[in-house]
């Protein structure tokens, strides 16, 4: 029979901490932190793709942005910042940042701005 502590590694680990949040199972870190799942930039032709996209949003529309050449914790502030600059909410999921709502003209100078090749794609 194993013993109460060997279980407990079994299942993972610590995931949630109130102190810092979620935690990576693996590492034992913040979410923020870790370093088991470091993602690197992603591959791409350096044109960030700006677009407007209803599906699966019920109706409601929603600026995509695809083609960002940054790594995770730079990719999410530049997301928080157009979200503040736009005056919405939206998120950052798999090196894509979404900004609630149609304001691909406003992410695009704000990303020529910054020095990004922008494209608008879609209709």
């Amino acid at each position: 029979m194993k013993n109460k502590a060997s279980s407990l590694s079994d299942l993972g680990g610590l995931v949630y901490s109130t102190d810092q949040g979620r935690m990576c199972p693996l590492c034992r870190q913040p979410v923020t932190n870790c370093i088991c799942n470091r993602q690197s930039v992603p591959a791409g032709d350096g044109i960030v793709r700006v677009s407007r996209e209803t599906k699966g949003r019920g109706g409601k529309s929603v600026t995509v942005v695809r083609g960002v050449l940054l790594e995770g914790p730079a990719l999410i502030e530049l997301g928080k910042q157009l979200k503040t600059q736009c005056g919405t909410g939206g998120t950052v999921r798999d090196g894509v940042i979404e900004v609630q709502g149609d304001h691909c003209d406003k992410v695009m100078l704000l990303l020529q701005a910054r020095g990004f090749k922008i494209k608008r794609s879609g209709g």
